[in-house]
């Protein structure tokens, strides 16, 4: 049986040309759900589906992320069909594991391909944000606006982050590590570091 999972993220997005998509590949039932990225593992009618797969039968998506919200997930996901004798379909990547499994050794070369196009798109992803946030930095320091990360560990904190403050400059007057303090303190290296550099110019004035 083929069957079609279609998702979006929100309740006022547009299912149709998901759906479209999976009526002109011929799939003879189609799953829908509306279900944001940050509830992901509670996708209920995925679930469903999933239960209702058996071995022969052929799912059908638009791109990998209706399987799975990062690569780990899609990755874990992608290796329990293909164990459990599912076919999979991703249309945007024209990719089709029907054509391969009487190829032997086939079938595993497309998994290492997909894994491998997984760890691109992830790290594609991650650059893209990066990218925008540089750009946002720029615009907002051209501006005037921008006036960087607020420090949250320093000498006029209050409430638990003075503590934090108060243990990463008791540490640092005993000579204890930069690792060491990361440790007990669980404060990034860099935070401590720029502490230490802090009160040491504060020293020589």
């Amino acid at each position: 049986m083929i069957i079609g999972y279609a998702r979006v993220s929100s309740a006022d997005q547009n299912l149709d040309r998901q759906v479209n998509e999976l009526e002109q590949f011929g799939c003879e039932k189609i799953f829908t759900e509306k279900q944001s990225r940050s509830t992901f593992q509670n996708r209920h009618i995925y679930q469903e589906m999933r239960s209702k797969l058996r071995l022969g039968d052929v799912l059908v998506v638009h791109d990998l992320s209706r399987v799975g919200r990062n690569k780990e997930e899609i990755r874990d996901e992608w290796e329990s069909l293909m164990n459990d004798g599912i076919d999979v379909v991703v249309l945007d990547l024209q990719l089709d594991t029907r054509k391969y499994k009487d190829v032997e050794g086939v079938g595993q070369l497309i998994s290492d391909l997909v894994l491998t196009l997984l760890s691109w798109m992830v790290d594609e992803e991650r650059e893209r944000i990066r990218s925008a946030q540089r750009e946002g930095i720029e615009i907002a320091k051209r501006q005037g606006k921008y006036k960087g990360r607020k420090k949250k560990y320093h000498e006029n904190a209050t409430g638990k982050d003075k503590i934090v403050y108060d243990t990463i400059i008791e540490e640092l007057e005993k000579d204890t590590s930069v690792m060491d303090i990361h440790r007990r303190t669980g404060v990034a290296r860099s935070t401590i570091y720029s502490i230490r550099k802090n009160i040491n110019l504060v020293n020589l004035n």
